[in-house]
């Protein structure tokens, strides 16, 4: 009855797998609310309750990537989600997503789309289709931070 222990008692293999699991998820959460942030191994494993290493190998091996692959492919998925359909540079998607290079972003993203991000936007958005203006596209993904991220100008009304 007198455990000092930070969680919750393991009496078998299955719920060690399951606490293990469930830790886990926690940091993937971690870095699915905080996707276009850099990426803090360190803190996420810690969010876990993992070392950096151990955490690295453990999220490999329940998602069969590590955590800055995971974070990549997911950083990828939300800048073609943008060029589909927001009226912004491809500059302005890389920095908004994450990406602090350029070159980075556009080698990661064909690397996972096969086209690079101005090809994609050219083959997925037609001519005449809708996009939303960049404002409030940038407004959405963070708005008056996300300006600054991206060298936008402050307005000066504020």
């Amino acid at each position: 009855m007198g455990h000092d222990s930070i969680g919750p008692v393991v009496t078998s293999p299955d719920e060690a797998r399951l606490a293990h699991l469930r830790r886990l998820r926690l940091a993937k959460d971690v870095m699915d609310r905080d996707w276009a942030e850099p990426l803090d191994l360190d803190a996420v494993a810690a969010h876990a309750g993992y070392s950096r290493y151990h955490f690295i190998r453990a999220f490999k091996g329940a998602y069969g990537s590590t955590p800055g692959q995971y974070l990549t492919r997911r950083r990828i998925e939300r800048a073609e989600e943008l060029l589909r359909s927001a009226n912004l540079s491809v500059t302005e998607i890389c920095s908004l997503v994450g990406f602090s290079s350029l070159g980075t972003f556009s080698t990661s993203f064909k690397k996972q789309t096969g086209l690079t991000p101005s090809a994609y936007r050219d083959r997925y958005v037609g001519r005449a289709a809708g996009v939303i203006p960049g404002c409030y596209a940038m407004l959405w993904y963070g708005g008056r931070d996300a300006r600054a991220h991206i060298g936008g100008a402050e307005d000066s009304n504020s």
